[in-house]
């Protein structure tokens, strides 16, 4: 079963951020256990408000990943480029079009 995790942040430095996940992408290069792919999307309602929407696989792998040194390295990166703390939801897909 497909799985989304969202991470929601505020930043005045989001070159800043999209450089970091730039570089990560080039790094890991596909080394991610079954992640799919993921999209930056950006609050048309409040200033320097995202979200970053990562698809796996499934549950198991994207928690495999998460224990990686590589991704627990890039996500305190992260935490220094935003303005307060990162914030993390977890979705299992239960219906897809």
């Amino acid at each position: 079963m497909k799985f989304f995790q969202t991470i929601r942040f505020s930043t005045s430095r989001i070159e800043e951020m999209q450089a970091l996940m730039q570089e990560y992408d080039q790094q890991d290069s596909g080394s991610s256990p079954g992640f799919i792919g993921s999209k930056v999307l950006k609050d048309r309602d409040r200033d320097n408000a995202y979200v970053v929407i990562a698809e796996f696989e499934s549950y198991d792998q994207a928690m495999e990943n998460s224990g990686r040194p590589e991704t627990d390295a890039f996500a305190k990166k992260m935490a220094t480029l935003v303005d307060g703390e990162l914030g993390f939801n977890n979705y299992d897909v239960i219906d897809e079009r």
